[in-house]
């Protein structure tokens, strides 16, 4: 039977994992972070943290679902094949970098002194990037360079490192390759289904043996939290990122990097 305070925690993750998955402040900085703090310890290997994950990957597919259906039933469209060909091509140097060093990542960068690095020098990067004048090539989805989503891919392999943020790495990768703000987020969070699927799965498999009844439910429960949470930041953040810059998020990643090294490191 499952603990209330574990059934507690899990929902407090989840809430967490949902609002920060796609602002660029690394979801997995903070869920790491906050496990720590509220000394959530249930699940070996972080599966947890990883596996609720996919619950905003569905918030993802319930708020897009039209672009989704209109990918199935119009295939053949040449439009529809574009993008699903670079969405593949963004997919594949994280697949296949996951698959090389998945093992060596978890060993050695899941600390909390890398993620506070990563977050303060991912802040000061995207500060110093999106503040930067440059012309938008690309104003839609649609418009995107297959090679240009091949090399959104490879900064998505950056995040890899816990606090780098996969949504501000493939963000502010958009922007250098010449994505206005909207495309470029939009992009990205496509680009999480099959990413965040794939590292879900994958590290369901690796610890099969970790999932007792109690602990599916936690995923479960946190999995859910993650949903709902996620539901109600992505219409905003796009809102915002179509009006504002990004320098706000940079500011955050420094404060709050700068609070794990003083407290937590």
């Amino acid at each position: 039977m499952l603990n209330f305070i574990d059934l507690l925690k899990a929902v407090f993750l989840g809430i967490v994992e949902g609002l920060t998955e796609f602002i660029p402040v690394s979801s997995t900085a903070h869920l790491l972070i906050s496990s720590h703090l509220i000394d959530f310890q249930s699940i070996k290997n972080n599966l947890f943290e990883i596996v609720i994950q996919f619950g905003a990957i569905l918030a993802i597919c319930v708020i897009y679902r039209q672009k989704i259906f209109s990918l199935i039933l119009n295939f053949k469209e040449k439009n529809q094949q574009k993008f699903i060909l670079n969405l593949v091509l963004a997919f594949l140097p994280a697949a296949i970098f996951g698959a090389l060093f998945h093992g060596l990542i978890k060993k050695f960068l899941f600390s909390n002194l890398v993620i506070a690095i990563a977050l303060i020098f991912g802040g000061i990067v995207m500060i110093f990037i999106d503040r930067k004048p440059r012309k938008s090539e690309v104003e839609n989805l649609d418009n995107i360079k297959p090679l240009s989503a091949f090399y959104i891919g490879l900064f998505q392999c950056i995040a890899m490192i816990p606090g780098v943020s996969r949504s501000g790495a493939t963000i502010i990768g958009g922007l250098l390759l010449g994505l206005n703000r909207k495309s470029a987020t939009e992009f990205s969070f496509f680009l999480a289904i099959p990413t965040i699927a794939a590292a879900s799965l994958y590290d369901l498999f690796k610890n099969s043996a970790e999932l007792t009844t109690a602990n599916i439910e936690l995923i479960l429960i946190g999995l859910l939290a993650s949903f709902f949470s996620a539901i109600l930041v992505i219409k905003w953040f796009v809102n915002f990122v179509s009006k504002n810059n990004f320098v706000p998020f940079g500011i955050y990643r420094i404060a709050v990097g700068i609070l794990i090294l003083l407290f937590i490191a």
